[in-house]
């Protein structure tokens, strides 16, 4: 993938993400259904997703709360 695909993924990512606590599960379903085709399908689609995840966790863009690569287990918010 490509910076600009980076970017796309992130804001759907984002868009999905409250300033509530949601289950990063929830929030790789919800951003593969909006990206239908645009994603690979099944779980390459959702490792993308999830390092996108990551990422906006260590610059600052998401809170995390739990283990991270444990995503029934871990929920991201947005900052305040």
């Amino acid at each position: 993938m490509d910076s600009s695909s980076d970017l796309r993924i992130d804001e759907f990512i984002l868009s999905v993400s409250e300033a509530s606590w949601r289950k990063v599960a929830f929030v790789i379903i919800k951003v593969a259904e909006a990206m239908g085709s645009d994603l690979a399908e099944g779980d390459a689609g959702y490792e993308v997703v999830a390092k996108r995840i990551e990422n906006l966790v260590r610059s600052g863009r998401l809170s995390v709360r739990g283990d991270i690569e444990k995503w029934r287990h871990s929920e991201v918010r947005k900052k305040n």
